[in-house]
């Protein structure tokens, strides 16, 4: 998946102003000039448009649970790289946007997903447990849509 595609589903669903990411990137310690973050937000066969690094789609959602929720009184161990996978992903959102496990399955639902909790839990396991499931371009896709519209439903209520 395009990690174009996943940063703008984010603004999109959180309904996110350049600012708000702007203000990400600048708390997970990144500078992120504005131009290129115009750029990064185009569509893909826009005049302008360039292609996002997986360092960078990890770096704003650092960034968008510090915006959500503040620092983390853990210190963290910044020199070591983590491969940013789709599993990840999900586990930064849920962070950030201090998802449960019945507003979880609501937004897959959303997305036109069904997953069983076990199903479920095996998406947010520790990489290398016997029980973890690697998580599809075509389910992060599911939860990115079903997240829009979770938060879209909330703002009509």
């Amino acid at each position: 998946m395009n990690t174009n595609d996943i940063l703008y589903k984010i603004q999109k669903a959180l309904n996110l102003s350049r600012e708000d990411i702007l203000k990400a990137y600048e708390l997970a310690g990144y500078e992120m000039g504005a131009s290129r973050l115009d750029s990064l937000l185009k569509h893909r066969f826009d005049k302008g448009f360039q292609l996002s690094s997986y360092e960078e789609l990890g770096i704003f959602l650092d960034g968008l649970v510090i915006l959500k929720r503040g620092p983390s009184p853990k210190k963290q161990n910044s020199d070591e790289a983590v491969e940013l996978t789709n599993n990840l992903i999900l586990k930064k959102l849920r962070i950030a946007l201090e998802l449960k496990e019945p507003e979880t399955e609501i937004i897959f639902g959303l997305g036109d997903v069904g997953l069983s909790k076990q199903e479920l839990k095996s998406l947010f396991r520790k990489e290398g447990h016997k029980n973890s499931k690697a998580c599809s371009d075509e389910l992060l896709m599911a939860f990115l849509n079903g997240l829009d519209e979770f938060y879209f439903v909330g703002e009509t209520d």
